[in-house]
């Protein structure tokens, strides 16, 4: 499943860097290479990929497109730092140890906050960012909410806004099952065969609809280009109705 808003991490970074001065080494500055000093668990880099572990493992497991959106994640803040190749292995780190438990949850999520008090909309964007990771799945677990709640409450979210943006989530999702929904009955429709029939029933019928709109069969029939034309597009929609069918019933 492809990547559910999905908010660019490029932009997401931009805002995170926004109205902070260069000298003030516990925030992400993307404008120039920046020099680690201090522990990077206290940098607010540090902080966001310990917050974005706590929602990563919610649910009990990590996805591959969670897997993969965090490798990105980890590329792309290291690529900051002048040594990003060993910060990116310490953000790694970070992250491993901190998806190992939810205790200090609430106190990271505090000393976030403290470095961005002053930046709601910066915050707003952070849980839409965390919101994202939680969605990608296409789920949004029971466990999943009460991290973000928890984080929201804890980096002083407004419930509306929460919700909201919870919402615009919800909505996305549904969108995407039922249009993928709509795409497997249309398949279905294509093939001309019901949506209880076998594999070899859906098969059979498969090999009977090339045959009849193959374009060498149609041409060798004496149909003229138009003719020929309607029947190479038609095939072309049978290939395509066949493949969603396959990769839903996971043949």
């Amino acid at each position: 499943m492809e990547i559910i808003i999905f908010i660019i991490v490029v932009i997401v970074f931009v805002l995170l860097n926004k109205d902070y001065h260069k000298q003030d080494f516990k925030h992400i500055n993307i404008n120039v290479k920046q020099k680690l000093q201090g522990d990077l668990k206290e940098h607010e880099a540090g902080l966001l990929i310990a917050l974005m572990a706590k929602v990563a493992k919610a649910d009990g497991n990590v996805c591959e497109l969670e897997a993969e959106l965090l490798s990105n994640i980890f590329t792309d803040i290291s690529l900051v730092f002048e040594n990003d190749k060993e910060i990116r292995e310490e953000l790694k780190k970070v992250y491993s140890q901190e998806k190992e438990s939810f205790e200090n949850t609430i106190e990271i999520s505090k000393k976030y906050f403290k470095l961005t008090k002053n930046d709601y909309k910066k915050r707003s964007m952070v849980m839409q960012y965390l919101l994202n990771l939680a969605f990608i799945d296409g789920e949004f677990s029971k466990a999943e909410y009460m991290i973000i709640e928890d984080i929201a409450n804890a980096i002083e979210i407004k419930r509306a806004d929460l919700e909201n943006i919870i919402a615009q989530f919800e909505a996305y999702v549904n969108n995407k099952k039922n249009q993928a929904k709509m795409d497997l009955a249309k398949a279905y429709e294509i093939l001309e065969i019901s949506q209880t029939a076998s594999d070899e029933e859906i098969k059979k019928q498969y090999r009977k609809l090339v045959k009849q709109y193959h374009p060498d069969v149609i041409t060798g029939q004496g149909a003229n280009q138009e003719t020929i034309d309607k029947a190479t597009n038609k095939l072309q929609e049978i290939n395509e109705a066949y493949e969603i069918i396959k990769t839903k019933k996971g043949a």
